[in-house]
């Protein structure tokens, strides 16, 4: 490969992801290394003080400060839009960050917004408590219900907000129904499709507009780093996006960058693999406890959509046992499955959903998202399923199950 064939559109666009998730967006300096170099550097030096005003002019191509633009960090912006099939991507510093970037850029007061019930808890602290702060309302319905989007527009409708698969529930929004019904009504989507990744679902051909990432978890998907990343179109991304993350700096690291590039050559591998497990864990669970959701398990209630959006079905499921503590009783029964509340590791690790990251919401609004005492989600990670699978039935039957 030469020295900015990874940067070249016209050659990358053809490439299959699995070559994409380790080549794309690559640059190499005049040193030639094959593994993306590392800068670390907050600021950068003019030949002449013209370059810099016509650099921070936008006339002409080159960095200025590594807020706005860092090689390792653009690498890896080019490499997952790439894989997006987006035209332009923004890392963040956290998903959270993405989340909330890919929010307010492109709101102010008086605009409103339509978003899924079922969603990670500082997504839905975003929509029922940041938002309104700032005069941005917001109306949340059941993602699953079709219907109740296009029910819920109003003039001032701005954008829809959803997970796919949602965190912890393992809802299952229509993808294509509901950008159709946005795209009628002039109305945007933010997709956060963090569960799923590009590698087994991208919303964008679905017609999404946006689609933000927690990149912390698969695609770095070793526990390491904290990372996010929003994509869209070149438009929305150089000109409403990064005017609102150059003055609010939710800058990504270049050390972090080049952590999650590293992540994203095994993504194809790692996801996969994963999702083989899921699938194999479930199966086990489901004649173990009350309910086992998982979006290819023949009895999830959206097993026929998730088959059609996804490719496989994820690395995460989420079960439900009588109460809280007999969710606690079993996580504190477990020998090889850590009690973690992050998801996409490499680790198998499992957390009590209603006492970690969904604490901070009301119990009506927990209920309201389906997220119960008794509910325990579960990141499948590389180990042996089988494995998983005596860790689980040991600390079942020590809860009596």
């Amino acid at each position: 490969m030469k020295k900015l064939t990874g940067q070249d559109r016209s050659i990358t666009r053809h490439w299959r992801p699995a070559t994409q998730a380790i080549r794309g967006g690559t640059a190499r300096s005049h040193f030639g290394e094959t593994s993306e170099a590392l800068f670390l550097t907050s600021g950068y030096a003019y030949d002449c003080a013209g370059d810099a005003a016509a650099r921070f002019a936008g006339e002409q191509k080159g960095m200025t400060y590594s807020r706005l633009q860092n090689p390792t960090v653009e690498m890896l912006e080019e490499r997952i839009a790439l894989m997006e099939g987006a035209e332009a991507c923004r890392a963040m510093a956290t998903g959270m960050a993405a989340m909330t970037a890919a929010l307010l850029c492109q709101l102010q007061m008086g605009d409103h917004i339509v978003a899924g019930r079922a969603a990670f808890g500082s997504c839905r602290w975003l929509t029922d408590t940041l938002l309104p702060r700032f005069g941005i309302s917001a109306t949340i319905v059941d993602g699953t219900d079709t219907d109740a989007w296009q029910a819920a527009i109003k003039p001032e409708t701005k954008l829809f907000f959803f997970e796919t698969p949602a965190n912890p529930t393992l809802e299952i929004v229509d993808l294509e129904a509901v950008c159709r019904i946005a795209q009628d009504a002039g109305v945007l989507t933010v997709v956060d499709n963090a569960f799923a990744t590009p590698m087994l679902q991208r919303p964008m051909d679905y017609g999404a507009d946006i689609v933000a990432y927690s990149a912390t978890k698969m695609m770095d998907g070793q526990g390491r780093v904290l990372a996010g990343a929003v994509c869209g179109t070149d438009k929305f991304i150089n000109e409403t996006l990064l005017s609102f993350t150059r003055n609010t700096g939710p800058t990504l690291s270049a050390f972090n960058a080049w952590v999650v590039l590293k992540g994203l050559e095994t993504l194809d591998l790692r996801i996969r693999r994963q999702s083989e497990n899921a699938l194999q864990v479930a199966q086990f669970l489901k004649s173990r406890v009350d309910r086992t959701l998982y979006p290819f398990l023949p009895s999830h209630p959206q097993y026929d959509l998730a088959v059609k959006q996804m490719t496989a079905g994820g690395t995460i499921l989420s079960i439900f046992v009588k109460d809280r503590a007999q969710a606690h009783g079993l996580l504190d029964a477990l020998q090889l499955i850590d009690i973690s509340n992050n998801i996409g590791d490499s680790r198998s690790l499992m957390t009590h959903p209603c006492s970690t990251t969904h604490a901070g919401l009301s119990a009506e609004v927990r209920a309201e998202m389906g997220v119960e005492e008794g509910m325990l989600r579960l990141n499948v990670g590389l180990e042996d399923p089988l494995d998983l699978i005596d860790d689980l039935d040991r600390a079942l039957k020590a809860v009596g199950l």
